[in-house]
């Protein structure tokens, strides 16, 4: 994807656990910046399971409301199983993107997805935890793009 930019919201997220996977995730896959809302993360933190120490690099930045932050440009792709959400296999990543994930123990709520211009699901035969979830449609979202310069770079670099 040309000009390809990427941005990850999270809805009130559960644990610390769930915010290093979703670091490390972001990290992986390029991410530019993790914004979350609530407070449950907050009385939590450290997080263990950003073993790679990505949030020293990507920003992870509380928010009161995702809908006041979305990036310049940027279009709010909610991820969640609602009935008219476009199943992953088969959506079209906008090249500049700003995913909204809701928490483990709950869904986003309806104020969340109305502004969203997408709404999409993973066709599961359950529900998958947060990170997974994450990983899963930026996966998805470097399958179909033809931008990987990203990782062409982190492919040429030596281990240490």
């Amino acid at each position: 994807m040309k000009n390809s930019y990427t941005c990850i919201g999270l809805f009130n997220p559960k644990s610390p656990e769930n915010i290093g996977s979703v670091m490390r995730a972001a990290g992986c896959y390029g991410v530019s910046s993790v914004f979350y809302t609530g407070t449950r993360y907050d009385y939590a933190k450290p997080f263990y399971t950003d073993t790679q120490k990505v949030h020293e690099k990507i920003p992870l930045i509380g928010v009161k409301d995702l809908k006041d932050i979305i990036p310049l440009g940027c279009v709010p792709v909610a991820v969640e199983l609602l009935d008219g959400a476009k199943p992953l296999t088969t959506y079209r990543h906008p090249a500049q993107a700003f995913y909204i994930f809701g928490p483990e123990d709950g869904t986003l709520k309806k104020e969340i997805t109305e502004f969203c211009q997408d709404i999409v699901y993973i066709p599961t035969q359950g529900c998958m935890n947060l990170a997974a979830t994450v990983n899963v449609v930026l996966y998805d979202r470097l399958a179909k793009g033809d931008d990987f310069s990203y990782h062409q770079k982190a492919l040429r670099k030596k281990p240490k």
